[in-house]
């Protein structure tokens, strides 16, 4: 890997620090130290309009910048899903590589695979060995052969393709 240098480097850093520290137990200790404290002074200020401020500015400013930084950790962690996704669906054979870059498509084409894999999901309960994997067009040729045998009650090879 090359060294990396300015400020988008400085701040992807300290956003992975921020990240990591806030996603611990300190951070949450912190916090509720600091509510803590601010209940405790509550007397001694009187519980005035300004000791309120001070607790409600501080969470919404914490609270704006933690917004951004949840939505990059979130963007970063699914773009390597992604990738170590299409790496798995590119190395196994007979894979459908339809999928690579699905995020890039309609909402419309997303739910069009959805049915899509909904009718392999139900084709695939009928399945006796269940750790077979097949096409949504396998699996349909399938259990279009299997209804047949069911229904005239006669085995049909199935390499030379369905008998009528």
């Amino acid at each position: 890997m090359h060294k990396r240098h300015g400020i988008g480097h400085t701040l992807e850093s300290l956003s992975e620090t921020v990240t990591r520290w806030t996603g611990g137990s300190a951070a949450f200790a912190a916090a509720l130290g600091v509510i803590a404290i601010w209940a405790c002074l509550g007397p001694v200020f009187r519980y005035s309009d300004t000791w309120q401020l001070v607790i409600n500015t501080g969470t919404t400013v914490v609270t704006f910048l933690m917004v951004f930084l949840i939505q990059r950790t979130q963007n970063k962690d699914a773009l390597a899903i992604h990738l170590k996704l299409n790496e798995l669906v590119a190395a196994l054979e007979g894979a459908s590589n339809r999928l690579i870059e699905v995020e890039d498509l309609s909402e419309h084409e997303l739910m069009v695979l959805r049915r899509h894999y909904q009718e392999l999901v139900k084709l695939a309960r009928n399945e006796v060995d269940l750790g077979h994997s097949h096409s949504v067009e396998e699996a349909r040729h399938r259990h279009s052969h299997k209804q047949r045998v069911r229904t005239t009650g006669r085995r049909v090879d199935s390499a030379a393709g369905p008998a009528d």
